[in-house]
């Protein structure tokens, strides 16, 4: 899988253990994916960190690059298993 420049699979970990907020959008399709973590993140204190559970496809392709070109960082982006890339991903968000 290649991973958008803003979200690289061999970014650093993140020091922080767990997030300030979790959201789950694995059962949602495009737009509501966004939809739901722009709602979450519009929520959230700027610097918060949020981790959102998503499948691999359009809402792996569109809500890292959406959020980044609202003004958040991309923290974390990886598998969920590191054996199943086409998966589930785990994205660490931090609100800008």
């Amino acid at each position: 899988m290649q991973y958008p420049s803003f979200a690289r699979k061999e970014e650093a970990v993140y020091e922080k253990n767990s997030p300030d907020f979790f959201l789950d959008i694995t059962s949602d399709v495009c737009p509501l994916t966004f939809v739901k973590t722009k709602l979450k993140v519009e929520r959230m204190a700027p610097g918060q960190t949020l981790e959102v559970r998503l499948n691999a496809g359009e809402p792996l392709e569109n809500v890292p690059r959406s959020l980044t070109e609202l003004g958040h960082s991309i923290l974390s982006l990886k598998p969920e298993n590191p054996n199943e890339p086409t998966g589930i991903h785990r994205l660490w968000v931090q609100k800008g």
